[in-house]
């Protein structure tokens, strides 16, 4: 504890005066897009149910086809304009949207098309926010210069996911569903204004440098067909490429499992809502608690191939007591131990992976997998949930299948992490044979 508090005021102390506006803007602005998603994000999962539990495959296939349509266009559009622009252009849109959602839900409140529409906008616009604010991070500050300011940024966006379920679970029971939008759009704004600030300081401080120029274009597209390729041929990518995929499998099924379990056993929509926005509110709590204090150390002291094994490990056990009992409280309990492990361990574990890769496998290849992998897993996972499902098996069973799944992703974890260790020695030596 004392060493990640020393860790903030070291970074704090080391900034310079001519950087403390554009970090405190930067803040602000990571702040604010985060409350703003997780303010709507129990309303997505809320459309989910809306629609059905048994349709829920639907809105995964939706989701996977939006997100193949979307890529091509957003990569044209950075290769036309410089990122500022992308950014203004972007959210500006992701604005308007969030308006035109507050209208229709004013007007057609309980519409199962919109409800569709709404849960895959979101999930869409998920896959690229975070990923245009690093962009921008990263065209704004030096790589020395980031190395002291990120961990500040970024406690910006951890407070705002706490913050959006807060404001969410406080106003679900206080007023309609579509007020919510009206509170994400203030969020957007503020976006919209924290990027104009930053962009007008970087340009009155022009002696602060950044990594490609401030007015680059510094989103590559990926080759598709290259980095499938790519990643057939390596072993050890074939062996992350089955890590994600038994992780979104395990996740869609846990996904769905909720949606059924809240759809059976909680009627009233706020009251769903008001368990979305704790679910949250309590992962994230955990995630930031345990990035602070217990992520790094852990990897450190156990490495890579305990950490990859340990939260499927827990998971496959969480699915035993599903099995058992499959009530809201277990359910819930499983979806926070899955997500927080997620975010605190898993998923910088799956980065530092990439770390003994090439230049192309760690852009290209990392590119496929988490775009195409991961929600074309996700929408195969969904049908093959509803296909379990037409054939009569109950939560119970389908949790006793998930099981094995799930040992076979932390065996599949745990081989990952000692390959890992033993391409990192190769490159370490390799390293000191060229020096030498």
């Amino acid at each position: 504890m004392k060493s990640a508090c020393s860790r903030i005021v070291t970074s704090v102390v080391m900034m310079k005066k001519s950087e403390k506006l554009i970090v405190l803007w930067s803040f602000i602005y990571f702040f604010s897009l985060l409350s703003g998603y997780f303010i709507l994000r129990p309303i997505r999962d809320e459309m989910g149910i809306v629609n059905g539990a048994n349709n829920m495959q639907w809105l995964f296939t939706g989701t996977f086809v939006a997100m193949l349509l979307v890529v091509p266009l957003f990569l044209y559009i950075t290769k036309k304009f410089v990122l500022k622009k992308v950014l203004f252009l972007s959210y500006t849109f992701f604005l308007f949207n969030i308006i035109i959602f507050y209208i229709l839900f004013k007007i057609f409140h309980g519409s199962k098309l919109l409800a569709a529409s709404f849960f895959i906008w979101l999930s869409v616009f998920n896959l690229f926010v975070v990923s245009l604010f690093w962009s921008f991070m990263a065209d704004v500050f030096s790589s020395e210069s980031s190395k002291r300011l990120f961990g500040i940024i970024a406690a910006g966006g951890s407070i705002g996911a706490l913050i959006g379920p807060i404001i969410s679970s406080l106003l679900v029971t206080q007023t309609s569903i579509e007020n919510l939008f009206l509170v994400a759009g203030v969020c957007m704004l503020i976006v919209l204004f924290a990027i104009k600030k930053i962009v007008n300081l970087k340009e009155e401080n022009k002696h602060l440098k950044s990594n490609n120029g401030f007015n680059s274009n510094v989103i590559l597209a990926p080759d598709i067909l290259l980095s499938i390729k790519k990643g057939m041929k390596s072993k050890y990518l074939q062996s992350i490429i089955l890590f994600m995929i038994f992780y979104t499998a395990i996740s869609t099924f846990l996904y769905f499992e909720q949606a059924h379990i809240v759809e059976n056993s909680i009627t009233e929509s706020s009251r769903r809502l008001l368990y979305f926005s704790k679910v949250d509110l309590i992962t994230n709590t955990l995630t930031v608690f345990s990035q602070v204090f217990i992520t790094s150390s852990v990897i450190k002291k156990y490495g890579l191939k305990i950490t990859l094994f340990l939260v499927p490990f827990l998971i496959a056990i969480g699915f035993a007591f599903l099995s058992i009992n499959p009530s809201v409280l277990v359910i819930g309990t499983l979806i926070i131990v899955h997500r927080a492990g997620n975010f605190s361990l898993l998923k910088p574990s799956k980065e530092i992976l990439f770390t003994v890769c090439n230049k192309e496998e760690k852009y290209r290849v990392k590119n496929f997998i988490d775009t195409i992998i991961y929600r074309g897993g996700d929408a195969l996972t969904g049908w093959l949930f509803s296909l379990l499902i037409s054939f009569g098996l109950g939560l119970s069973i389908i949790a006793l299948i998930s099981l094995p799944v799930a040992l076979l992703w932390s065996f599949n974890g745990n081989r990952l992490g000692k390959v890992y260790k033993i391409k990192e020695k190769e490159l370490i030596s390799n390293t000191i044979k060229h020096d030498e």
